[in-house]
C-alpha cells in the first residue's frame, strides 16, 4: 500500500501539469455538470419552506396542464420521430443505391437544420399557413386558417429533424456491401425480395438509432412549441412556463427531473440497442462497387419524391430571408429594410454579446474535448470513468433542463453566477463539448501511439506531446469541433433563455422576444443574419482544414456527434 502511494507521488512529481490537468477537468465536470442535476434534482423534492415535499410530482401525476404536456410531448415526438425517419430512410436509400442527380442537395439539406436558429421552419410556416400566410390568405383565400398547435408542430419537427436522421442512415446504408445483396440476386430473389429480406434487416440499427436521436430532439424541443405549438403544451414549453412564468421553480424542476429521466432511458435504449444489434457487411475482402439503380419506376417516384420535400425545404429556409425585407406580411408586401434597422439598432448589444459569448465558449469547448478525448483514450487515471460518463452526459440533458438546473444551482454563494457571462459560457461549452470529445476520440484511435511514446521516450513532456504532436494530427478534428461548438453556441436558446440578464443578451433570445410580440418580419431579419454567421463559419472550416492536407467534409463531423453513438457492426 505504501509503494502504492509512493509510486502514485512519483508519477505526479514527474508530470505534475498533467495531474494537474486532470484534476480542473473533474472538477470542472462536477461543478457544472453533476452539480447542476444533483440540485434540481433536490429541487423537485425538496421546498424553501416546507422542507421534503412532493406535491410537484402529485400535481403531475393527478392530472391538469403538467400531466398533459407530458403526454402531449410523447405524442409527438412518437409522431415526428416516426416520420422523419421514414422520410429520412427513403432519402437515404435513393442517395446509397439509385444513380440520380442533386445528390450534393440533400448532403446540404442535412447540414441546414444545424447551422440554422432552432425556430426558422416555424417562422417560415407562419409566413406560408398562418392566418396572413401567403398560401393560406394569398393563393387559397383562407383567412382563418390556423398553423398553431399539433398539425403545426409536427410539420415544424419533421421537417427540421428528417436531415438529422438522414446524416445517420446515408452513412450507414452506403456502408453495406454490395455482395451480400448480390448474392441474395444471384440466388434467384427479386430486387424487392432483397430489399426486405438483407436491406432492411441490415439497417435496423440504424434505423432504430436514427428514430431515438429524433424522438429525444423533439422531447426537448424548445423553439418550436415557443413559436408556434399555440395552446398544445409541451413540456419543454411547461418547464419555461412554470419558472419564468408561474416563478414555481419546483413545478419547474419536477418536470425537469421527467423530462431527463426520460430523454437519459431513451438515449441508454439507443446506446443498448446500437451495441448489441449491428451488423457487419464489410470484412476487408476486395469487392466490386454497388450496382446503381438508373431506371424503373421505383426511382423515378421515389427521386421526385426526394426532389419535391428537398426543394420544400429550401423554399422554408428561404422564406425566412424573404419575409425579413417585406414590410408586413399578409398585409403589405412592399420592400423596406426596415427590419434590418432595427436589429442594427437595437438588436447590436445582442449581437455583440453572442459573438463574444459564443467565441469564448468555443475555445474553451474545443480545447477541453480535445484534452478529455486525449485523457480518456491515451491515460489511465482515478475518475476516468466519471470523466467519461458525465462529460458525454450533456447530450441526453435537454437545455431547458440544463438551464433551470443552472439558476437553481448557481443563485447563491459561493457559485453566484447568475446573471454573469460566465454562466452562459459555462452552458454554451457544457452544450458543445461532447462535439470536441467524439471528434477527438474518432481520430486519437486511428493515430499509433507509438509516435507519442517515441516523443516521451525523448525527454518530451506531457503538455509538449500533446501540443506539439497530438494536436497537429487531428487538427481536422479539432478545427470540425470548434466550428460545431460556435455553431451549436450561435443558435443555442433552450438553455440560455433562463440565463440571459439585461447585462447579457443573445439573438436566440431576442427573436423569441419578437416572435412573442408579433414582429415576424424583425424575427426574421435576426434569423437571416444568424444563418450568414453560421454559413459563414462552415465556410471557415472548409477554407483551414482543406489546407491541411487531410479534409474531413462538415457533414461528416456533424454526423460523428449527432449520431451518437456511430452504428458499431457484428458479423453476421
Amino acid at each position: 500500500m505504501r509503494e502504492t502511494i509512493v509510486s502514485g507521488l512519483q508519477r505526479v512529481y514527474r508530470e505534475p501539469l498533467l495531474y494537474l490537468t486532470i484534476l480542473l477537468v473533474v472538477a470542472s465536470l462536477a461543478v457544472f455538470i453533476a452539480y447542476p442535476l444533483l440540485m434540481i434534482t433536490k429541487a423537485s423534492f425538496f421546498n424553501i419552506h416546507d422542507g421534503f415535499d412532493l406535491t410537484s410530482y402529485r400535481r403531475i401525476l393527478a392530472g391538469g396542464s403538467l400531466l398533459t404536456s407530458l403526454t402531449n410531448s410523447f405524442q409527438l415526438a412518437l409522431i415526428a420521430a416516426t416520420l422523419s425517419t421514414v422520410i429520412a430512410y427513403l432519402f437515404a436509400y435513393v442517395f446509397a443505391y439509385m444513380d440520380v442527380p442533386f445528390k450534393k442537395l440533400f448532403n446540404g439539406i442535412a447540414i441546414l437544420p444545424v447551422i440554422s436558429p432552432p425556430f426558422v421552419i416555424a417562422l417560415s410556416a407562419i409566413l406560408l399557413f398562418g392566418r396572413q400566410g401567403f398560401i393560406t390568405r394569398e393563393l387559397l383565400g383562407i383567412t382563418n386558417a390556423n398553423i398553431y398547435g399539433l398539425q403545426g408542430l409536427i410539420l415544424v419537427q419533421t421537417l427540421s429533424f428528417f436531415p438529422i436522421a438522414f446524416l445517420v442512415l446515408a452513412g450507414l446504408l452506403k456502408s453495406i456491401s454490395p455482395a451480400i445483396e448480390e448474392a441474395s440476386e444471384n440466388l434467384g430473389a427479386s430486387r424487392l425480395q432483397t430489399f426486405f429480406k438483407v436491406t432492411l434487416p441490415l439497417s435496423m440499427s440504424g434505423i432504430a438509432n436514427a428514430f431515438m436521436l429524433v424522438f429525444i430532439q423533439s422531447l426537448a424541443d424548445f423553439g418550436n412549441p415557443i413559436t408556434i405549438g399555440g395552446g398544445y403544451s409541451t413540456v419543454a414549453k411547461e418547464i419555461y412556463l412554470q419558472a419564468v412564468g408561474s416563478y414555481d421553480i419546483q413545478a419547474g424542476a419536477a418536470l425537469a427531473v421527467l423530462l431527463l429521466t426520460i430523454t437519459a432511458v431513451v438515449y441508454a435504449i439507443q446506446k443498448y440497442w446500437v451495441g448489441n444489434r449491428s451488423y457487419v457487411t464489410v470484412t476487408g475482402k476486395p469487392g466490386a462497387g454497388r450496382r446503381m439503380i438508373n431506371s424503373g419506376w421505383p426511382r423515378t417516384v421515389l427521386f421526385g419524391f426526394c426532389l419535391f420535400l428537398s426543394f420544400t425545404v429550401v423554399l422554408f429556409y428561404i422564406l425566412v430571408p424573404v419575409g425579413s425585407f417585406i414590410q408586413l406580411w399578409g398585409i403589405n408586401y412592399s420592400f423596406t429594410l426596415d427590419h434590418y434597422r432595427v436589429v442594427f439598432s437595437l438588436g447590436q448589444k445582442a449581437i455583440r454579446d453572442t459573438l463574444f459569448l459564443a467565441t469564448i465558449a468555443t475555445f474553451i469547448a474545443g480545447f477541453m474535448g480535445m484534452i478529455i478525448a486525449f485523457l480518456l483514450v491515451r491515460k489511465n487515471f482515478l475518475g476516468k470513468r466519471f470523466v467519461e460518463m458525465v462529460s458525454m452526459l450533456s447530450i441526453a440533458i435537454p437545455g431547458t433542463v440544463l438551464g433551470i438546473a443552472y439558476i437553481i444551482s448557481f443563485n447563491q454563494a459561493p457559485l453566484a453566477i447568475t446573471g454573469t457571462a460566465m454562466i452562459i459560457v459555462a452552458a454554451f461549452v457544457v452544450r458543445a463539448i461532447p462535439v470536441g470529445i467524439r471528434s477527438g476520440i474518432t481520430s486519437l484511435q486511428q493515430i499509433d501511439p507509438s509516435i507519442e511514446e517515441a516523443a516521451t521516450n525523448l525527454g518530451a513532456s506531457q503538455s509538449k506531446v500533446f501540443f506539439g504532436i497530438v494536436l497537429p494530427l487531428i487538427k481536422p478534428a479539432f478545427f470540425s469541433g470548434l466550428v460545431y461548438s460556435f455553431v451549436k453556441s450561435m443558435t443555442a436558446m433552450s438553455a440560455v433563455i433562463f440565463l440571459v440578464s439585461a447585462r447579457y443578451n443573445v439573438i436566440t433570445a431576442s427573436i423569441l422576444s419578437q416572435v412573442e410580440s408579433g414582429r415576424i418580419g424583425v424575427a426574421s431579419a435576426y434569423c437571416t443574419l444568424l444563418i450568414l454567421i453560421m454559413i459563414a463559419a462552415m465556410l471557415f472550416l472548409h477554407l483551414v482544414v482543406s489546407r491541411m492536407g487531410s479534409y474531413s467534409q462538415p457533414s461528416k463531423a456533424i454526423r460523428t456527434v449527432t449520431a451518437q453513438p456511430e452504428p458499431q457492426t457484428v458479423k453476421v
